[in-house]
This record gives structure tokens, C-alpha cells and sequence, in this order.
């Protein structure tokens, strides 16, 4: 398998030990475009280079990606593979350099600037944008992975394997490849899928690699299907979601990295799922990034048991997170409950329709019962437009056929928002016997302040909310 090995631009060695690789602790690995796409997708924006430290500096392919649905922008992307230190090397090809922000900001990763090239440094695994100007629309994502050490074996018969180079079905080019049981599907990190993935009806399932899925009609599709991972690989540009979910259980997202730029192009959409985990992901999404719903379409039941951890979400248009307003009329309605979204990055919001306003926003509609929705560790940079929070009952005549019951025990604790352009909140029920109810904040700051009332706050408490507390 020796085009296995050659998309590496120094050699790989991985030691086994009493069954577990170990990597050596300094370690680099680059994945060259394929010839086919180098003009074609190529945005020359930037140069950028890494190395480990003393090292030779290596070439990467600067890859054009679309953001923004408003008014669609060429931005930047570059993906490695790293252990130990990582020097990279950004030089910027147009217009001088007047300021560097790279975010998130929790990273604390700082740059030097010496003329038109900026370097910094990078000791653990991170997903980056780094802005010059100001210019967050077309800025340079680094996405710097840890080392894969669950490659799988190209040779065994369940594994699908997608080696360095373009790829589109042999029957319906740029459709789909539908992925029976019992399979792992490895997109090499060099590779580029021009289709959708399907696993429809299916179990026990891995989408895993460094490999991109570039404009597919969608992203992954798991309908009616339990236990599917998918972890590590770039959707760049579907035309609708990036992971979309119906009616599946034991679903894993780990690693992925997204960007959309049209109508209807949300990230991660799972409608009457359970025992989800969505882990580290870096979504960029004109649309919804992460959107967690009852029954739609023909997908039905309820939605429980949702970790959303370690990620950064960015929405060009819309909620960085919404819950909550589709479900099921026919019957009673469904239950939507257990959702936590921990240590998360929220570096954009533009949405100028109130209606669907809101960073971290739960709106329930079709008869759904939301409850035990927690929010902690969340880190809100300023956005262009929009709300901090946004908590209703609703009964919408474009998307509804019923409105929700009620919004119940909804905590968020160590929540801060920086910036001066946030819209008022809101939190309020639609009448007297469809009530927002229990509703905690724990240490919410907005510029560094301690809020401890809604005024303070810029939050409209309307007269069909109870039980809003304030505390440290």
C-alpha cells in the first residue's frame, strides 16, 4: 500500500507495545492536495508553513472554503497532524498587516509579527481562525490534529477505504455511497469524497480519517441506525447539512470540522436521537451549528441524553445551538431532555430576523416538552447580530403545527459573553398553561460583571416565565 505512506512528508513510526501504539513524542505529518484540485481549490490568500522546532519548514495547501450565506466570502483552511511542538508560519499576500487576533481566545495562543509573516506556536491539538485586520469573513482556519493512531488496515474487507486523491460514486458521481453494517470507512487525510455518506438502517459503523468530503448534497446521513462514529474528517460545503440525524441511537461526532455557505446549510441536525456525544468538533455554518429536535419528516420519537463538549461554534447566519421546535402534533408531543453543552467556544452570531435569534436558544414548538438543559463553561465572543439567550414557548405558523408545552429546569452556570452588541434576551412562555419554568443562572458574566438580575443583563422576562434565579 505504498500510496498509503507517500502523502506523508516525513516518515511515520508507530512502536506496539503489549497492544497499544505509542508515538513518539515530536512528530509532524502534511498532506499534499491532490494534483487534480490545486487550482481549483486553492486560495492564495496566505502561505503557510510548519515545522517541528529546528526543523524544516514544510509547505501546506491553502484550501478556499465558503462561509457566509449573506454574502458569500473565500476564507482559508490548512489541516496537519502533530505531537509534541509545532511551529507554523502564516504570511499574508495582500494588504499589509495592521493586528492578529487568534481565537478562540481561551487558547491563549499568541503570535509574533515580523513584517507581512506572523508566527506562533502550538503545543497540543487546537482548531484556530486567525483574523488579520479584522477581517473575520476571510480569515485562515489551522486545523492542527493530534496523530492518528487508529488507522485501520486497507486490505481487511470491512474496511472502505478512500486513499489520497478525488473520489465520486462510479454510478452517480457526487451522489452517495451507502455504507452497509459492520463497516469502517478510513478518508485518507489527502483525500477529497465528492458525495454524501448514507447509513441508513444500519449499525455498528466508523467514518474516521483526516480526509475532507468536499460539496456534497449533505455531509453524513444516519437514518434509522445505531452506534456511528464519526470522527476527524472536514465537510467543506454541502449544500444542506453537514451531519444530519433521524430516528438514531449511540451516535458519536468527534473531530470534524465544517463549513456551509448556503440555504438550509446547518452543521449538525438530529431530529428523535438519543445518546448522542459531540466532542471537539469545529462547526461554520450559515444555518444552525448544532440543532437537537423531536419527530420530523419520518423520523419519530424523543431526543435524550446529549453531550456537547470541547467545541467552537461559528454561525455566519442563525443559532450557534437551538433546541426544541419541531416534534410530533399527533400525538401528545415529544420529550426533549438531557442536552449539557460544556467548555464551548461561540465566535460568531449574525441573525437579524429576532425570530431565530439567540446564541444559546431553546424554542419549543409541536407540543414538545423541553426539560434538564444545562449549559456550563460557555464563551461567547462579541457577534455582528443577535441574542445572548433566548428561551420561549412558541407557536410558529412556518414550521409548527401545534405549540410547545413547556420549557422546564434550564441551568446555565459560568457563562461570559465580551462585547457590546448583543440584542435583549429573552425568557417567556406563550400563555398562562404554556410556561417557561426554572430557569438558573450561576455565574453569568457579561464584560467581566457579575449579573445577578435580568436588567443587568439585557434580559426581558416576560409574564409567562417562573422561577428565574439569579446567583453566583
Amino acid at each position: 500500500m505504498l500510496y498509503f505512506f507517500m502523502m506523508k512528508q516525513i516518515p511515520f513510526f508507530l512502536f506496539f507495545i503489549s497492544g497499544f501504539y505509542i508515538v513518539p513524542a515530536q512528530e509532524l505529518i502534511t498532506y499534499p492536495a491532490p494534483k487534480a484540485v490545486i487550482y481549483s481549490m486553492h486560495n492564495d490568500d496566505y502561505t503557510v508553513r510548519v515545522r517541528n522546532p529546528g526543523g524544516e519548514w514544510q509547505d501546506l495547501f491553502e484550501y478556499n472554503v465558503k462561509v457566509d450565506m449573506d454574502k458569500v466570502q473565500d476564507a482559508s483552511m490548512v489541516y496537519f497532524d502533530f505531537s509534541g511542538t509545532v511551529e507554523v508560519s502564516v504570511r499574508k499576500n495582500n494588504l499589509n498587516i495592521q493586528s492578529v487576533r487568534i481565537r478562540p481566545a481561551s487558547y491563549g495562543v499568541t503570535s509574533v509579527t515580523k513584517g507581512n509573516v506572523i508566527t506562533f506556536t502550538l503545543t497540543q491539538p487546537h482548531k484556530i481562525s486567525v483574523e488579520f485586520n479584522g477581517d473575520k469573513l476571510h480569515n485562515l482556519h489551522v486545523f492542527a490534529n493530534g496523530i492518528e493512531t487508529n488507522r485501520p488496515d486497507p486490505r481487511d474487507p470491512n474496511v472502505i477505504y478512500f486513499a489520497p486523491g478525488v473520489h465520486t460514486p462510479a454510478d452517480k458521481p457526487g451522489e452517495a455511497y451507502k455504507i452497509p453494517s459492520g463497516k469502517t470507512v478510513y478518508i485518507a487525510g489527502g483525500a477529497i469524497v465528492r458525495a454524501k455518506l448514507v447509513c441508513d438502517s444500519v449499525k455498528n459503523i466508523r467514518i474516521i480519517g483526516r480526509g475532507m468530503l468536499d460539496q456534497p448534497q449533505r455531509g453524513v446521513e444516519v437514518t434509522h441506525s445505531s452506534n456511528v462514529e464519526i470522527d476527524g474528517i472536514i465537510i467543506v460545503n454541502p449544500k444542506h447539512y453537514t451531519v444530519f440525524g433521524g430516528a438514531s441511537d449511540h451516535l458519536t461526532i468527534r473531530n470534524i470540522k465544517s463549513f456551509s455557505s448556503q440555504g438550509w446549510s446547518d452543521g449538525i441536525d438530529l431530529m428523535s436521537c438519543s445518546d448522542v456525544v459531540i466532542d471537539d468538533v469545529f462547526m461554520r455554518n450559515s444555518d444552525d451549528c448544532i440543532a437537537i429536535y423531536g419527530h420530523r419528516w419520518n423520523f419519530y420519537g424523543n431526543a435524550r441524553n446529549h453531550l456537547i463538549s470541547n467545541s467552537i461554534l461559528w454561525a455566519d447566519i442563525a443559532h450557534p445551538a437551538n433546541i426544541g421546535i419541531h416534534g410530533n402534533t399527533e400525538i401528545a408531543g415529544d420529550t426533549i431532555e438531557n442536552i449539557t453543552f460544556r467548555n464551548i467556544d461561540i465566535l460568531e452570531q449574525d441573525e437579524d430576523d429576532p425570530e431565530y435569534e439567540g446564541c444559546m436558544a431553546i424554542n419549543a414548538g409541536d407540543f414538545n416538552l423541553v426539560r434538564n438543559i444545562h449549559y456550563e463553561n460557555i464563551r461567547i465572543d462579541d457577534f455582528e447580530e443577535g441574542q445572548l439567550i433566548n428561551l420561549r414557548i412558541v407557536y410558529n405558523k412556518q414550521y409548527n403545527t401545534g405549540p410547545g408545552r413547556a420549557v422546564e429546569n434550564i441551568y446555565f452556570k459560568d457563562i461570559s459573553y465580551n462585547g457590546i452588541n448583543q440584542s435583549r434576551s429573552v425568557i417567556n412562555g406563550l400563555d398562562k398553561d404554556h410556561l417557561v419554568k426554572g430557569v438558573t443562572f450561576e455565574n453569568l458574566r457579561i464584560n467581566g460583571k457579575l449579573i445577578m438580575d435580568a436588567t443587568s443583563g439585557n434580559i426581558k422576562i416576560g409574564e409567562f416565565a417562573e422561577n428565574i434565579v439569579f446567583k453566583k
